[in-house]
């Protein structure tokens, strides 16, 4: 095992077998987890429950859906990132694609860089108030063609881009995540005083006065609560 590099200051000698002693356990490599032996097989009904398509039951959620997450990947790594709306914003095409419109966020748009090179997708659905998910994975284009994005207009504002979704399996998940986290109980809340807000830290991170901390707050929820298409 090669040495760590001594830190500065510290001159040139190696460690000793009490530094050694020390150092951190190497993690465990997945690869050789045999993860057979630690967890018991799917039964037959979660197995059954994935599927190549949607159902009239995968297409009443989507309909009252309002939130998922999505993930996407390229060579320069992964993300995930949140995408919310009315219900039915995910717009159901055929038992074999969906579409949802693509609106201003922070403008990284790293979910739609991502596809431009690697177009696997996954859309994890929450439900608020109930205690289960919907998964999505499959292969996604990125639409500009103008007749499609009309159908995803909100009042005025019609979206840059839309993500249609080609499906190569949906299932549902269990929900104790939901309860693990106690997620929709009013008490579960977090106080907003309980941590750094966002004007705390923009301040922090621009070198800007502590003092305009309370305005860049009072603007970033007009924006984040009115200017959301």
């Amino acid at each position: 095992m090669s040495q760590p590099i001594p830190p500065a200051g510290s001159g040139d000698l190696p460690n000793t077998a009490d530094d050694r002693a020390c150092e951190p356990p190497t993690p465990a490599v997945a690869s050789h987890v045999d993860l057979t032996q630690l967890y018991d097989p799917p039964s037959e009904m979660i197995t059954k429950g994935v599927l190549p398509h949607l159902l009239s039951f995968h297409v009443a959620y989507l309909n009252v859906a309002t939130f998922f997450c999505v993930a996407t990947g390229s060579a320069e790594g992964l993300d995930a990132s949140p995408r919310g709306g009315e219900p039915g914003f995910v717009k159901v095409l055929d038992e074999k694609t969906v579409m949802f419109a693509d609106w201003p966020g922070n403008n990284r748009i790293a979910s739609l860089r991502n596809l431009c090179e690697d177009d696997r997708i996954g859309m994890l659905f929450l439900f608020p108030g109930l205690e289960v998910f919907m998964r999505i994975n499959g292969h996604a284009r990125i639409a500009t063609d103008p007749a499609l994005l009309a159908t995803l207009k909100e009042g005025e504002r019609t979206p840059k881009t839309a993500i249609v979704v080609h499906i190569d399996e949906v299932l549902f998940h269990c929900g104790k995540a939901i309860n693990r986290a106690k997620l929709w109980r009013a008490e579960s809340h977090v106080d907003r005083k309980a941590v750094p807000s966002m004007g705390d830290m923009k301040t922090a991170l621009t070198g800007m006065d502590k003092a305009r901390a309370s305005e860049i707050d009072a603007g970033y929820y007009r924006a984040v609560r009115g200017d959301l298409y």
